[in-house]
């Protein structure tokens, strides 16, 4: 991840999911730490699927688990 990436605010996202980079930015995690969500099932607050073979993450548990509304 750049450190000069920019997220836009999670209330404004549209999209269903979210790639690790962005998940990460929102839940203060470093990417690699997600990832390992991912690999040893149940371990993280959230789920990750893939698409196409890479990680995604559903918004709409980003927002439950940060508390935030749509």
């Amino acid at each position: 991840m750049q450190a000069d990436t920019q997220f836009p605010p999670l209330e404004t996202v549209t999209r269903p999911a979210v790639d690790t980079a962005a998940a990460a930015y929102y839940l203060n995690r470093k990417p690699q730490t997600l990832r390992s969500w991912a690999c040893f099932d149940g371990s993280g607050p959230i789920r990750a699927f893939r698409i196409n073979g890479r990680l995604a993450w559903k918004v709409e548990d980003l927002r439950r688990v940060l508390g935030v509304s749509q």
